[in-house]
């Protein structure tokens, strides 16, 4: 029997083909224009002139046209925005759902953040009306907006980003890591400036010249808020001598305070009350201001009760008529977000923006999925993910909700005393 690895001259006629050469690619290119009979959702492939072919070529054939099943309906098609239309960034954005990849996934993000903000503008149901406040003193809304990022996020410019969201009420807690905190008083003593990947860290240092990604930090930037935040701390030690008891939200509402100034997120969450939460809060700079008072000050120096700090924030999602969370990045953040909504069995809106991938097994790789596994996620809930780099999404994002919807939140706002 002849095989594929034969000359097509060689192969008997009985496996189907004529023997000559020229004859047989003849009849190869005369059975090339075939029929094809299509019986249900299988193609059936003949020849014109009933010229059979190997069995291995036929059921290739059979496979490579095989017809599909017929796609569900409503389902949308592929398509992107067509610039013959002019330049339009709101019908740009409005097809990112269908461009595939994640163009998509932001475009999902977007539908998800807007059902997140409807939400919030709905009355509260007439079965949870009673209860007008939440634990941290907060108006009790139909839906409780929880704001997560790492602290690159405020290293970067979407520290403005994120200080509009404060200042405009349009979120109801932050979770930032230590990082996240004091680069926002940082950066009201000095500028922080465009460095580029690729500097030398050796030259860097000897300049004293932070690098943080393609952006630098002087390192007297840290000097100024050592000395601001000193006699802060100062004063707080006495506080506490007379029966004051401190938090890391606490700390973090005072230097708020203290600051006084508008172009700081935590001036606005002091101003409006929203709580910040910083469970790595001694993971930075306001660690290392910690450690030398404490140095300095032995016996007489503040004592932050993280507990406290859980306990407020695991009671502000369980006592939340409805929750819903944008988390940029990963880790602690991340995690401590999630795992206070597991108490209500899981958030009922989700978005994530983060570049990790989950073959490690971290939190940031963490799918939406694994965390419907753990109840951090609900059921009905309709997650996203998009994997990318925020500096490019957030913009995007809130300028598509939360920017375009400004007006509904200061009507909101002057209708509920937060």
């Amino acid at each position: 029997m002849g095989t594929l690895s034969q000359p097509i001259n060689e192969i008997s006629q009985d496996n189907g083909l004529h023997v000559s050469g020229r004859d047989a690619r003849s009849e190869l290119d005369s059975s090339r224009s075939r029929d094809v009979n299509r019986s249900g959702n299988k193609t059936i492939i003949t020849s014109r002139n009933h010229v059979h072919v190997h069995h291995l070529v036929r059921g290739a054939l059979e496979q490579a046209l095989k017809e599909s099943d017929p796609v569900e309906d409503g389902t949308p098609t592929v398509a992107g925005y067509d610039f013959n239309q002019g330049v339009n960034y709101t019908k740009l954005f409005q097809t990112l759902p269908t461009m595939g990849f994640q163009a998509s996934h932001l475009g999902q993000a977007i539908e998800a953040m807007n059902a997140m903000i409807d939400c919030r503008m709905k009355p509260v149901p007439a079965a949870e009306a009673e209860q007008t406040t939440l634990p941290c003193g907060r108006r009790r809304t139909n839906c409780t907006i929880m704001l997560g990022y790492t602290s690159n996020m405020v290293s970067s410019g979407n520290r403005e980003i994120i200080r509009y969201l404060a200042q405009h009420n349009m979120i109801d807690c932050i979770v930032s890591t230590a990082g996240g905190i004091e680069e926002d008083f940082m950066k009201c003593f000095s500028s922080f400036y465009m460095g580029d990947f690729k500097l030398k860290g050796a030259e860097l240092f000897e300049k004293s010249h932070n690098r943080t990604g393609n952006l630098l930090v002087p390192n007297t930037t840290y000097c100024k808020f050592h000395s601001w935040l000193n006699p802060i701390l100062d004063t707080m030690v006495e506080e506490q001598k007379q029966g004051a008891e401190w938090t890391p939200s606490k700390l973090i509402w005072r230097m708020g305070k203290e600051i006084n100034n508008p172009e700081s997120i935590y001036y606005w969450a002091y101003k409006n009350q929203i709580p910040v939460f910083s469970p790595a809060i001694t993971d930075g700079a306001i660690g290392d201001v910690l450690f030398f008072h404490r140095h300095l000050h032995p016996g007489n120096s503040i004592k932050l009760d993280i507990v406290a700090d859980v306990q407020t924030i695991n009671d502000l999602a369980l006592f939340s008529v409805n929750t819903g969370v944008l988390i940029l990045g990963g880790g602690v953040i991340k995690h401590h977000i999630l795992n206070a909504n597991i108490f209500r069995y899981g958030t009922d809106y989700c978005v994530y923006v983060n570049t990790g991938n989950e073959f490690d097994g971290s939190d940031a790789g963490a799918s939406p999925e694994e965390a419907i596994s753990w109840g951090k996620i609900k059921l009905t809930c309709k997650p996203v993910k998009v994997y990318a780099e925020a500096t490019v999404i957030l913009p995007i994002l809130v300028g598509e909700t939360f920017a375009k919807r400004q007006a509904e939140f200061t009507a909101f706002n002057s209708c509920h005393s937060f």
